[in-house]
This record gives structure tokens, sequence and C-alpha cells, in this order.
């Protein structure tokens, strides 16, 4: 039988290299938790409907020897009663926290941080985007035009000083295993600017952020699709239709950011004199960009229905609603895929292959139509600088004191790079789209 623990033992304890757990013999179930630190605390342990649970009584010596064991038998009585005064504890804290301000819920302060914080000091991509993750991936509540309040995300209701480097770390994980690794690391990253704001406004004195590290690590891609993956790419958007088709179409025909286009405004576009103006507060570096439109862009973009949005509304042209540019790029990707598989897989049944063998091209993103686009004019033979240029790029060819003093927009350079650069994209999506794709399709069976 384990002895009646007395002060003078307790402070003759030393600490082990493993967490110790040492019963009181005087009531039973009390124990001291040594850790390997040094710290000691109390716990007591006992039976609730047939199951072992443990109740944390707090810290040695804040609570002494004595208050230990009247704390400790007075749980056991509750329990005998048929009580969990673990339980019990827990909605006591629970409670509490429901009764104090909801400025530290972690869906308020990820809409304070975009509204106060993101929204005045970024571009509209950019804090867009921040906005999406913390949506879907930690919390965010947004008040609808119609009155009513839409809260979202799996940690809604939680208050952000509860959250601990455990809860990010396993929420991490999460987002990998679906497998999302790249958004595991972005969603990373978007909470800490949130915490890292709410540090500056007092909400929380630390950030649980601090010493996570990004879940994978990234390498910078050169993924650039082949003209037989182009083809049947261009099928997909064809297949997909409205409104995502025509996006996908314009991005790889103008070398656009995935953003810039989707909140594309008619406001923006002269169809007639087939220019598209980026402002400045949509550009990723800040510089308005004219982007000039070929033909075969033009008609995309006349095709397009108009959605109205009401008075005062942006006229987003890839909308459906009228008020926002669309949103779910991630579903329209998954869909894109799909039909290249699936384009692929009729290929090689009617040549008399088997489809179920037909392996889907490597991985691509959206922003690899982007670099298609940059290496296409390259190689059809435009100037390095044209094509920074067209892709709105500040560093590059031209440096230093000459990019100070070259303010030359290259207009007419890059009307006729995108212009070559359609008709090139034309040229290969018309040049036998059967039997190149039964060709990439055999190609991918052979890996």
């Amino acid at each position: 039988m384990a002895k009646a623990l007395t002060i003078a033992a307790i402070e003759k304890t030393k600490p082990e290299a493993v967490r110790r757990e040492i019963p009181d013999g005087l009531v039973r179930g009390l124990y001291l938790v040594m850790q390997p630190s040094g710290a000691r605390s109390w716990a007591v342990r006992y039976r609730f409907l047939g199951q072992s649970r443990k109740l944390t009584l707090g810290t040695y010596p804040a609570i002494d020897l004595k208050a230990a064991r009247e704390l400790a038998s007075a749980a056991l009585v509750t329990a005998a009663r048929g009580e969990d005064p673990a339980g019990q504890k827990k909605e006591a804290k629970r409670q509490a926290a429901a009764a104090l301000p909801a400025h530290d819920l972690l869906e308020n302060v990820c809409a304070s941080y975009i509204k106060r914080q993101a929204k005045p000091n970024t571009r509209e991509a950019s804090w867009r985007e921040v906005e999406r993750i913390l949506k879907r991936e930690i919390a965010y509540v947004e008040e609808k035009e119609d009155g009513t309040v839409e809260k979202s995300g799996p940690w809604v209701g939680r208050r952000l000083g509860d959250i601990t480097r455990a809860d990010i770390g396993a929420r991490l994980d999460e987002i990998v295993d679906r497998p999302a690794p790249i958004l595991a690391n972005r969603t990373l990253a978007a909470f800490r600017r949130v915490c890292n704001w709410a540090i500056g406004r007092g909400i929380i004195e630390t950030s649980p952020c601090d010493r996570v590290m990004a879940p994978v690590a990234e390498t910078s891609r050169d993924r650039v699709l082949t003209d037989d993956e182009l083809r049947v790419t261009w099928g997909a958007f064809e297949s997909a239709g409205w409104p995502f088709g025509q996006i996908g179409k314009v991005l790889l025909l103008t070398g656009a950011r995935r953003d810039e286009v989707g909140a594309m405004t008619w406001g923006e576009v002269d169809l007639a004199g087939k220019l598209w103006t980026i402002p400045k507060e949509r550009a990723k570096n800040g510089a308005a960009h004219e982007v000039p439109l070929s033909d075969t862009a033009v008609a995309i973009l006349k095709s397009l229905p108009k959605i109205e949005g009401g008075k005062g509304a942006p006229g987003y042209i890839f909308t459906t609603t009228g008020t926002t540019p669309v949103s779910g790029f991630s579903r329209a990707k998954d869909q894109f895929d799909a039909a290249i598989l699936e384009a692929m897989q009729k290929a090689a049944a009617g040549c008399g292959d088997d489809p179920e063998k037909v392996k889907a091209p490597e991985r691509w993103t959206l922003h690899d139509l982007r670099r298609t686009a940059a290496s296409g004019m390259a190689g059809l033979g435009i100037p390095p600088h044209v094509v920074e240029a067209v892709l709105n790029h500040k560093s590059g060819t031209i440096k230093g004191v000459a990019a100070v003093y070259n303010r030359y927009s290259y207009s007419a350079e890059k009307r006729q790079a995108l212009d070559a650069w359609a008709r090139r994209v034309e040229a290969i999506v018309a040049d036998k789209p059967a039997g190149n794709v039964v060709e990439l399709a055999k190609a991918r069976v052979a890996q």
C-alpha cells in the first residue's frame, strides 16, 4: 500500500526522465504528478459509468497537500453520487468562456483582420485569397446583403487564445492528407498573419503559430504544357463551358494571372480597341498593365453573358451573382483534369488500347498556363523584354538604371506578341486533334 504523502517527501522528490504519478496513501485516487521539468501538480483518478477518468486539481505549491486532499475527497464524493466532476469542470469553463466578450472568437478575429488590415493594405487579389483560405480552413463570419450572418470554417466558435500549436499541427495534417499540401502551407501563412495582427491588437500575447514549420517543402515549378497537352487542355476548357472554360482560354491567350482574369470587369475592357487595362490596385506589382487582346480573346469575351449586379456593382465579367467574381477554381481544375483523362481514354479505346491503362498527364496548375504562354512566345522568337512586358514583370532583362529611364510601354510589340501567340494556339488546337491525343495517350500508357 502506498504511503501517505508528506510535505517533506514532496519537497525531496526529484524529477526523472519520464513523467511520474506518485499516489497518496491517505486519499485513494489522489496523485502528485511530477514532470521531467520539475513542475508538480495534483490529479485525482476515479471511475464514472465504468470508465476511468482523471480530474486535474491544480499545481503545487499553489495547492498544498491539505487542499489537494480536500479537493480530491470532494471529487470522489461527486463521482460516488453518479456525477462526473471532470465533466462538470469542463462545462463550467465552457459557460465562463461563453460569458466573455466575443472579440477573440476566431471567426470575428479573422474577419476583422481582413477588414482592418488586409483589405486596406494589400491588393484585392491577395486579400481575397487569404479570405478564401480563412473561410474554408479556419473560421470566418460575414454579413450578407439580406442582413443574415453566415459563419464558416472548422474552428467557428473557438477562441483564438485557446488555439495551441498542437491544434494547428493537427489542422495542417488534415489538409495535407486530403491531399492538399501546398494549401496547408498557405493556410499556415494566412493564419500566422492573423495571429501576428491579433498580438498587435492585444487580443493574444503570443502566437500559437510560433515555431510551427510549413508542412511541406516547396520548389519552384517550371511546368510548361506540351503542344499535345495544350490541345487536350483546350478541349477540356470547351467541355467545361461557362464560366471556367472561358477563363482557362483567356488565361492561356493573355498570359495573365488567375485572379486578374477571374476578377476582370467590363469597365476594364475596350472590345472595340481590343485592349484590357488591369488597374494598379489589381496588378501584383502595383503597376497598371495594358493587355492587348487578340481576335480570339475578343471573340471569347463577346460571347459571354452579361450578368447585372444592380446599381454600383463592379460589373464583373466572370460572375454568377453580378456582385462578386467567381470562386471555386479548385473544383474547376478537377473538372479540367477529368475531361483531359476522359479524352485520352477515348482516344486510346478508339485505336484498340486499354483505356484503363492510360495515365493522366503530369500534374499541372492554372499558373502553368501563364508559363506556357511565356515559353510559347519565346519559341516564336519574341524578345525576352517584350515577353516580360506582356507578363507585367518589373525585373528581368532590363534592370538598374536602364529600368529607371526605359519608360517605353512596348504596346505595339506586346500586341504583335499576343496576336502571334493566339495564332499559334489556334494552329495547335486545329492540328489533327484526334491523332495527337492518341499519341499522347499511348505515351502515358508506356510510362
